[in-house]
């Protein structure tokens, strides 16, 4: 693979071969071809089976495909920690010499090449050499067979490989000693006895709820509460106990009640595999009553609004929920930042500001209302409505006063965009909208009849949505469309900070309403529990599939994302644990007043107490600062070194375009 001698896959190895655990590595390897080589399988590729069988080419072999992975998962966290990042050739095609986005690597010479163009599949037909790996992903391509393949020791060795370059350049290094080789769990003789002697208990997620008169909307969102992966292990983990809480109705007791009944009900007992009784939501159904006054009684009520008033409720009930600054789980699970940027055209001065948001509320447009390229006419998808969601908007002059001209502006627009996704996104669809019937247009505000006349009947939207499996969330960004403080901050090579798994998402709950009206109908559900789809409609729960849920186009009214691989944060104190220091500091100067810490005895007892669990939190508050100036370096080092690769390409092109200039001189000159 041609790349400058810095980017070659075995200078990026660590110099000591005790790096890479290669002992250990091997001893894995070794076990899991004895356990393993000789079992038949129909589906396993011959050729590599064959190869491995032998002592040296399996050698040969595996030394190749970790050196390309190593390769890889350095190039990763070079990315990932820019600072001590060397200036890299970009690898590319041996044969082409185009540039290597998605570099594949001969698995018996030096060979790299591009897959699209075919060099790649070229190479090992005239070479006769059998495999090739690619870089991104470590899978591996037989030319024999004329597929992908894989082998569990192949595989293996790549996780293997994988951690333990990412252990070697981990900013969290301890120390420098190896670390204790992995050593499974052997259960003792009493052990055994005691999971022996154990009996199972139903633990399921499929359990219906049942409709205590037209509360089929809180049904579908409790069944989506309940697939919460965030929400279901908040509470499964026994972070709320409903018998240590001493509010009155509380709706987090009301949650924990119902993860109980459903993961580990203790009011009955099914054999493995028997369906389980419907469960009914009464004591919540009377607690959303008490706490949401406009929610309550026996009439059909819109579903998102009861998802909001249940979102705010547990807010409200949560431990560690304050105004300023709350951590619940909530906020936790739900919350983003929503960036608005309005621009004054006349003088180009761009105001942004910064609001939370728990949901995503999007615009349908009727169908037939929309016409594409050559007049085809446009359904509403999920990207759509995003793009719709987020573009710019003309303001009136009364809307919009710019800080800068000081002078109420006829021409500026405003776009919206996302700052912060949250682990859990939250869509609505606005299918209910209200339309004053007709001949009641001129209605007088005299009477009851007139003034509903005035309000309009609520109706519903039919127009179909369509919304997929999986949602990469980056073009919506701040980094991608915002001209505030969010812009910019995408490079040169036209990516978006960070991986790409920080904006992809996965659907697991799909609410849908049927019926022709909001206050009639009735609301239905698609949840996944694991890898399995169900179709929930109230105490009735049947298997379903994927492809069900994204059929549902008329009807679906609610959308709920997962991301698919959640961000690591730095540790960030509590609401109620700065609480709590306020109170200790206040405490200690009363009793400074008071004279109550001189001395001896129980008074200067209790100062030391205090004075202890105050140091403990300082600790804590300068590892955290420590933390953000840390990441605050990275990012400054990151601009700068965005900033050098821009200027460089630009010399680069200017260089470029002199000597094409002096070439049409000579030409001129010559003639």
């Amino acid at each position: 693979m041609s790349s400058s001698p810095e980017s070659t896959l075995a200078d990026l190895l660590p110099a000591h071969e005790d790096a890479l655990d290669i002992h250990a590595l091997q001893e894995s390897i070794q076990a899991k071809l004895e356990e393993d080589l000789f079992e038949t399988d129909t589906g396993a590729c011959s050729h590599i089976v064959s190869l491995l069988t032998d002592v040296q080419t399996r050698s040969a072999l595996l030394a190749k495909y970790k050196t390309v992975v190593a390769w890889r998962a350095k190039r990763q966290q070079d990315a990932i920690r820019p600072s001590k990042r060397r200036k890299v050739g970009v690898p590319t095609c041996d044969t082409c010499y185009m540039t290597l986005a998605r570099p594949f690597v001969c698995l018996s010479c030096s060979f790299g090449g591009c897959w699209a163009e075919g060099h790649m599949v070229d190479h090992l037909r005239e070479s006769g050499h059998s495999f090739c790996a690619d870089t991104r992903s470590g899978s591996v391509y037989c030319a024999d067979c004329e597929d992908f393949i894989f082998n569990d020791i192949m595989d293996e060795a790549r996780l293997q490989t994988q951690l333990a370059v990412e252990e070697t350049q981990s900013m969290f290094q301890v120390s420098k000693m190896s670390r204790e080789p992995y050593k499974p769990h052997l259960p003792s003789s009493e052990d055994t006895d005691l999971l022996k002697s154990t009996a199972p208990l139903p633990c399921q997620s499929r359990r219906g709820l049942l409709n205590l008169g037209q509360t089929c909307f809180m049904n579908v969102v409790l069944q989506a509460f309940v697939h919460n992966p965030l929400l279901r292990g908040f509470f499964l983990a026994d972070k709320h106990n409903a018998r240590l809480c001493k509010n009155t109705d509380c709706t987090c007791c009301e949650m924990d009640a119902l993860f109980s009944e459903v993961y580990a009900p203790s009011s009955y007992f099914t054999p493995s595999g028997a369906p389980p009784p419907p469960f009914g939501p009464t004591s919540f159904l009377a607690t959303t009553w008490k706490t949401a006054k406009d929610l309550s009684g026996h009439a059909q009520q819109d579903a998102h609004e009861f998802f909001i008033s249940a979102l705010n409720q547990i807010h409200a009930t949560a431990r560690g929920s304050t105004n300023v600054s709350c951590n619940c789980i909530v906020h936790s699970t739900f919350a983003g930042q929503l960036q608005s940027d309005v621009t004054c055209e006349r003088c180009g001065n761009t105001t942004s500001t910064v609001d939370m948001m728990l949901d995503i509320s999007l615009e349908l447009r009727g169908s037939g209302n929309s016409k594409g390229a050559g007049g085809r006419e446009e359904g509403n998808t999920l990207a759509s409505c995003l793009n719709s969601y987020t573009k710019p908007e003309k303001l009136g002059s009364k809307d919009y006063t710019c800080s800068n001209c000081t002078s109420p502006s006829h021409d500026a627009t405003k776009r919206l965009s996302f700052r912060k996704l949250p682990p859990i996104l939250s869509f609505q669809f606005k299918r209910f909208e209200h339309r004053t019937p007709a001949g009641h247009g001129s209605a007088k505000a005299g009477s009851g009849a007139a003034a509903v006349a005035m309000v309009g009947v609520p109706t519903k939207l039919d127009a179909p949505i369509r919304f997929p499996a999986g949602v990469n969330m980056a073009p919506w960004t701040a980094a991608a469309l915002g001209s505030g403080s969010g812009a910019g901050l995408i490079g040169k090579w036209g990516r978006y900070p960070g991986p790409d798994a920080m904006y992809e998402y996965d659907l697991f709950a799909v609410i849908n309403h049927e019926g022709a009206q909001m206050d009639q109908g009735h609301y239905t559900n698609y949840a996944r529990s694991g890898d399995e789809w169900y179709r929930f409609d109230d105490d009735k729960v049947t298997p379903s599939t994927l492809s069900h849920a994204l059929s549902s186009h008329h009807n679906a009214y609610m959308c709920f994302y997962a991301k698919r691989h959640l961000d690591y944060k730095p540790h960030t104190k509590p609401s109620y644990r700065l609480t709590r220091e306020s109170d200790i500091v206040r405490e200690l100067q009363a009793m400074a007043e008071n004279g109550g810490g001189t001395g001896t005895g129980a008074g200067a007892g209790r100062v030391s107490e205090l004075e202890l669990e105050l140091e403990l939190g300082k600790d804590e508050r300068d590892d955290d600062m420590g933390e953000t100036d840390e990441r605050d370096q990275r990012d400054r080092e990151r601009e700068k070194m965005d900033a050098d690769a821009e200027a460089e390409a630009a010399d680069a092109a200017a260089a470029r375009m002199k000597e094409v200039d002096d070439a049409l001189l000579d030409l001129v000159g010559a003639d």
